[in-house]
């Protein structure tokens, strides 16, 4: 039976009625932040650690959120390198999902497993959070090195089939920190983990302390994931990342670390 909706016309009759039009179905968050990692409109994430600073960075015109392990650990009396509890993680992660309307990416190291599955289990309640993606790290954590390249492919596989296909993995390889020659034979081994990375199901490519515009150009066009790099002191400036195709830039834990040092100036100034 088909109903037709009909409605006064103020002139003594009855005319059909014409059914609202239906909204758009609205992006999930997992789309909109995808969406942000434009080669050479780099999306910038200026490290947050919680609640407050959140809500002051979304006050500042962020479009997305993202958590640095090390500045979660030093405001809540942790050292970094995993020791904050996973279950403050994941309820630090939770607060600031609920304070906020956009999306939160969450810095969770090396999944707090070496083992794949475990790892992944992981990652999945850290989705459970409602965050949209993580940073996922091939560095030995309380080690030297990275992970073998086979090991971290499988690590990142797995967390892939467990997580589904919308959460956000930002592959991370420490090579670049490991090292001070970044010379051609470097960027080579980089762009290798990249690719391998992408194959396993990876989103993003993330190089903390790759730098230099003519390697980032090479990074951008062998490997098939958007690349995140990292702003510091003497870095080159943004508008030359994006030209070189950077599609995401993170500020990790000097904001943080500024902020605390511009308290300790503020309380001395009033203290003595």
């Amino acid at each position: 039976m088909t109903v037709v909706l009909q409605f006064y016309d103020g002139g003594g009759g009855l005319r059909p009625c014409q059914e609202p039009p239906i909204p758009a179905v609205m992006a999930s968050r997992f789309e909109t932040f995808a969406a942000l990692h434009v080669p050479g409109d780099p999306v910038i994430l200026y490290n947050i650690w919680d609640v407050g600073s959140a809500l002051a960075v979304v006050d500042a015109g962020a479009k997305a959120l993202a958590t640095g392990s090390h500045p979660v650990a030093d405001a809540n009396g942790w050292p970094d390198g995993q020791n904050v509890p996973l279950e403050f993680v994941f309820a630090n992660a939770r607060r600031i999902v609920d304070a906020v309307d956009l999306p939160l990416t969450v810095d969770f190291e090396s999944a707090y497993s070496i083992d794949a599955e475990e790892g992944a289990a992981n990652v999945a309640a850290l989705k459970e959070t409602g965050a949209v993606g993580c940073n996922f790290e091939d560095q030995v954590i309380g080690g030297e090195g990275v992970h073998p390249l086979e090991l971290q492919t499988r690590r990142i596989a797995v967390i892939r089939r467990t997580v589904g296909a919308d959460f956000f993995i930002n592959a991370r390889t420490d090579l670049f920190l490991k090292t001070q020659t970044y010379d051609d034979g470097l960027v080579d081994q980089v762009i290798e983990r990249g690719k391998a990375f992408a194959d396993a199901g990876a989103s993003g490519f993330f190089v903390p302390r790759l730098a230099d515009p003519s390697q980032i150009e090479r990074v951008v066009r062998e490997v098939p994931l958007p690349l995140n790099v990292i702003a510091f002191p003497g870095a080159p400036e943004k508008r030359v990342w994006a030209d070189a195709g950077v599609a995401r830039i993170s500020h990790g834990p000097d904001p943080q670390r500024a902020l605390m040092a511009k308290l300790t100036e503020m309380a001395s100034a009033a203290i003595n």
